[in-house]
């Protein structure tokens, strides 16, 4: 897929960070692409691949979402002009969506958590979803659901091959 990007071809995603633990502990009830306002030598480390969204969340300020406590590793080669590598970083939305979100987060339990880091067509986009922490029993509960339903799987496997 790096070739298909490197060719110009601007329908091609290239993820950087994905934040798998999320999906786990919150209920994603909706998901929205923004865009990343980043400094230059944020944009060279995020192509090497140098970001992690373990932590991380988006919040509303001021009539602006942010994105907070993302870290985006210093460039090697970023001497003096590098930069901090968790400082809040302004998510590229337009009003209307950041007049939704903020709806949706002023209710109760409801959350900004990003998904993942990709670029298309060059440029860095945030995947953020809308979303509900999750009880302990609530995993529990879906734990027991997927393994009920791979056994069962199994079973009816195992009924044809008979």
């Amino acid at each position: 897929m790096l070739e298909a990007v490197k060719r110009g071809d601007t329908s091609g995603i290239r993820v950087v960070a994905e934040n798998r633990k999320a999906r786990h502990d919150y209920q994603i009830t909706d998901t929205l692409e923004a865009g990343l306002e980043l400094r230059g030598t944020e944009v060279k480390s995020l192509r090497e691949g140098q970001a992690s969204l373990a932590g991380s969340y988006a919040e509303i300020e001021g009539g602006q979402a942010w994105l907070v406590d993302c870290h985006i590793a210093p460039y090697a080669c970023g001497n003096v002009h590098n930069h901090e590598p968790r400082r809040p970083r302004r998510l590229l939305l337009h009003r209307r969506e950041i007049d939704r979100l903020a709806g949706r987060v002023q209710q109760r339990g409801f959350t900004l958590i990003p998904l993942k880091i990709y670029f298309r067509g060059g440029r860095a986009k945030v995947e953020l979803a809308v979303a509900r922490g999750r009880a302990h029993e609530d995993r529990r509960e879906t734990l027991k659901r997927r393994e009920a339903d791979r056994e069962a799987a199994r079973a009816l496997a195992d009924g044809r091959r008979r």
